[in-house]
């Protein structure tokens, strides 16, 4: 079964936005990230990744977010296999977001971790779907 394993904010502050939740709900830093697409830092409490984001452009950001965007940006869930997971969310006309999957250079042939490929929800939420998993997270149990 699939689990939610990360969640990402997309902040203009990163550095305010970690030290919130670091010290108001204990979540520890595995991470400091600065890349050409984003910085900022990855968080954990021990079962699921939060990812405190900076965008630096709009194509990783995604179109309808932008690099000035602050709040919920996506949602994570690790699944057991991409391409059982890709068929279900094929059949529930669910699309792959090929925009935000080239600018990260990823996709299901270029697996690794923290994310392995963006889809589209139907409200337009971004998901993230990943076998590997999320840096800072519980193991996944498999049924």
């Amino acid at each position: 079964m699939p689990k939610i394993k990360h969640i990402a904010i997309s902040t203009q502050d990163p550095d305010v936005t970690a030290k919130f939740y670091t010290e108001v709900f204990g979540m520890k830093e595995i991470a400091k990230l600065n890349s050409p697409n984003a910085s900022g830092y990855f968080l954990s409490d021990g079962d699921i990744n939060m990812a405190i984001l900076k965008f630096k452009n709009d194509q990783v950001a995604g179109a309808e977010y932008t690099k000035n965007y602050s709040g919920l940006h996506h949602i994570g869930f690790q699944v057991e296999s991409l391409e059982e997971i890709a068929e279900k969310l094929a059949a529930a006309h669910t699309e792959k977001r090929d925009d935000i999957n080239r600018a990260l250079g990823v996709g299901m042939t270029n697996r690794h971790a923290n994310v392995e490929v963006k889809y589209a929800a139907p409200d337009g939420v971004i998901l993230d779907v990943s076998e590997t998993g999320w840096v800072g997270t519980s193991p996944m149990v498999r049924d």
